[in-house]
């Protein structure tokens, strides 16, 4: 028999919005364990497209309701802690997320924090060497990003 972990897959959204100045931000999150900075991320949800389940992410962990794409930006690998000794390989599919709004209150205001950061900023934030790349290429992309605001808003 193998020892080898079965890699499990999550999603994530990469929430995003321009200041008043015009700059992209990225909104994240602390996580409840470690309190490091993280994309709002969990588990597929059964009967929900991935996207899908990665907004409804966005707004139990970060209060956030926006326009989510349905077309990943990315993916990204982690070992999630399951115990002191044990950890689980997974794999995140990242979904770009315009952000209209957040909630004053949301379902897990008082085991997170959240804040905007800049791409580079939040690049620096990061443990997953794939992640920090893709928000470091973020500010690439903001182009594809805005047109994804403009979409929605003419809808």
């Amino acid at each position: 028999m193998s020892d080898q972990l079965v890699t499990a897959i999550q999603i994530a959204a990469l929430p995003v919005r321009w200041d008043k100045t015009g700059k992209l931000r990225v909104l994240m999150v602390t996580s409840r364990d470690t309190g490091r900075w993280v994309m709002p991320k969990g588990w597929l949800m059964d009967g929900k497209k991935p996207w899908h389940a990665a907004e409804i992410e966005a707004l139990e962990e970060a209060g956030a309701v926006g326009f989510i794409s349905h077309n990943a930006i990315g993916t990204y690998h982690y070992d999630k802690r399951l115990s002191d000794t044990d950890l689980m390989p997974c794999e995140v599919t990242l979904y770009p997320m315009v952000v209209e709004k957040l909630n004053k209150r949301w379902k897990e205001r008082l085991q997170r924090k959240r804040h905007w950061f800049s791409p580079g900023k939040a690049a620096t934030l990061v443990d997953e060497k794939d992640l920090s790349r893709i928000l470091k290429m973020l500010a690439d992309r903001a182009g594809e990003l805005k047109i994804m605001q403009n979409l929605r808003e003419a809808s």
